[in-house]
C-alpha cells in the first residue's frame, strides 16, 4: 500500500470512474501524524500508547475519488486564495442533496463556514443574547456544552425523548435557540418526519429558532432515513442547517464545513461577520477540492462504508449480547459510535475506566462525557481487528469487575 504522503501525479479533474472493491479491512498506520485520536491519547486518559476507539474520525482512508482530486490539485502547484461561491462547490451541495435526500436546496441558501461549530457559534450571536437558553438533547455532543457556555449562554438539557420536557424548555420566555443534532451524537438516533414536524411546529410555537447539525447525514443505515430540516421548503421560520462532508468521508483534517440558511437577513450578517469581523471566508482549497470530489464521485464508496460500518455495529451487538444478555444492545440507527447503556450491570464507571485502561489498554470513551453515566461510546470506524480488539477488551473489563463484585 502506498503511504498515504506520496506524490501521485494525476490530472486534476473531477470525473473519476473507480469500478473496483475498496478496502477496509487493511489497517493503516496513523502513528506519528499528529493525529488527535491516535498520537494524544495520552491527553484525555492520562496513559500513552492505548488502543483508541475514542475521537468521531474513522482509520479508513478517503474514498479513492477524494485522494485523487486532492493530489490533482497539488499538482497544480499554486495554493492561493480562493473561493467557495463558485459553481463547482455549490452545485455539488445542491446536487448531493437532490440525489441523496431528495431535497431541494437553493444555491444562494448556501454558505461557507471553516468549522461546523463555527457556524453554530456565529448563529448563537446572532439569534441570541447572553443569558438566553439553549436547548439541547441529552445525552449531548460534548463541543455543544462548551461552546454555549464560551458565548454566556444557559444550556437547557431535554433527556431524549422527554417531548414534555422539550416542550417545558422551548416555551420558558428566555429560550432562543434548539440546538439540533440530526442524527443524534452520541446516539445514532435517526429523527423520523413525525419527530422532525413536531419540533417544527414546538419551535414555531414559541419563537425558537433552530440550528440543526446534521454532520452524520450521510451515515444513516437502512432502513432509517436522514430527513434534512429544510426538507421540501417546510421549515419555516429562522433555522439553518451546519454540516459537512468530513464525517461521512473521513476528511476532517482538510477543515471546512458549509451550512443552509432560510432567512436572506440571517446570510447576510453571518457572511458579514465570517468576512468583515473574522477575516475567514477564503476557504481551504483542499477543503473545497474534497467536498465536489466525494459528492460528485464518491457515493460508491459511502455505501460500501455504511456496509462495512454495519458489519462492526453488529459484531459488537453479537459479542456484547452473547456475554450479557440483560444489556440487550442494539446498534445505532446512524453512524459508527456505539453509545452502550450499562447500567443494568451496576457497575462503577471510574472502576471500569480503570480496567480498560490499566489492564486491557484500551481507551473508550466514558458517557459522562456526555452527560450520561453508565454508558460508553466505541467508536468503530474502523477495520474489523480493530473492533474486534475493541469489544473483546470491552467484555473483558465488564466480566473482570463482575467477578471482583461476586466475590466480595
Amino acid at each position: 500500500m502506498d503511504h498515504p504522503f506520496q506524490h501521485h501525479p494525476v490530472d486534476f479533474d473531477f470525473d473519476f470512474d473507480f469500478d473496483f472493491d475498496f478496502d477496509f479491512d487493511t489497517p493503516v498506520d496513523r502513528h506519528g501524524t499528529w493525529c488527535t485520536q491516535w498520537d494524544y491519547v495520552e491527553d484525555r486518559f492520562g496513559v500513552p500508547g492505548l488502543l483508541p476507539f475514542t475521537i468521531s474520525d474513522m482509520d479508513f482512508e478517503t474514498a479513492p475519488a477524494v485522494l485523487s482530486a486532492l493530489r490533482g490539485r497539488l499538482d497544480h502547484g499554486v495554493l492561493g486564495y480562493s473561493r467557495w461561491r463558485q459553481a463547482d462547490f455549490l452545485s455539488a451541495i445542491v446536487d448531493w442533496y437532490g440525489e441523496r435526500h431528495a431535497t431541494e436546496v437553493a444555491p444562494e441558501s448556501i454558505v461557507y463556514g471553516p468549522s461546523v461549530i463555527y457556524q453554530v457559534a456565529q448563529l448563537l450571536r446572532l439569534w441570541s443574547r447572553p443569558g438566553d437558553g439553549v436547548v439541547v438533547h441529552t445525552p449531548t455532543y460534548d463541543a455543544f456544552p462548551k461552546t454555549v457556555a464560551a458565548h454566556e449562554r444557559r444550556l437547557l438539557r431535554c433527556p431524549l425523548g422527554d417531548w414534555t420536557e422539550l416542550e417545558r424548555l422551548l416555551a420558558l420566555p428566555d429560550t432562543a435557540v434548539l440546538l439540533l443534532c440530526s442524527p443524534h451524537n452520541p446516539t445514532g438516533h435517526v429523527w423520523t418526519e413525525a419527530e422532525l414536524d413536531r419540533v417544527a411546529e414546538l419551535c414555531g410555537r414559541y419563537g425558537v429558532a433552530v440550528i440543526s447539525d446534521e454532520i452524520h447525514s450521510d451515515l444513516a443505515h437502512p432502513p432509517h432515513v436522514h430527513r434534512p430540516w429544510s426538507l421540501h421548503g417546510a421549515r419555516e421560520g429562522r433555522w439553518a442547517i451546519v454540516t459537512s462532508a468530513s464525517k461521512s468521508f473521513n476528511i476532517p483534517a482538510l477543515t471546512g464545513s458549509y451550512g443552509i440558511i432560510g432567512d436572506p437577513a440571517t446570510r447576510d450578517a453571518y457572511l458579514h461577520h465570517l468576512k468583515e469581523a473574522d477575516g475567514l471566508s477564503s476557504p481551504a482549497v483542499l477543503s473545497l477540492v474534497g467536498h465536489i470530489a466525494a459528492y460528485r464521485e464518491g457515493a460508491p464508496w459511502l455505501d460500501a462504508l455504511r456496509t462495512y460500518l454495519r458489519a462492526n455495529l453488529h459484531l459488537v451487538a453479537d459479542r456484547l449480547n452473547t456475554a450479557f444478555p440483560t444489556l440487550n444492545w442494539t446498534p445505532p440507527q446512524a453512524g459508527y459510535l456505539a453509545w452502550i447503556d450499562i447500567s443494568p450491570l451496576a457497575l462503577d464507571d471510574e472502576a471500569l475506566q480503570r480496567e480498560l485502561v490499566d489492564t486491557q489498554k484500551v481507551a473508550i470513551m466514558p458517557g459522562t462525557a456526555y452527560g450520561s453515566p453508565a454508558h460508553l461510546r466505541l467508536n468503530v470506524g474502523c477495520p474489523r481487528t480493530k473492533a474486534e480488539r475493541g469489544v473483546t477488551a470491552l467484555v473483558d473489563a465488564l466480566q473482570a469487575l463482575h467477578r471482583r463484585a461476586d466475590a466480595v
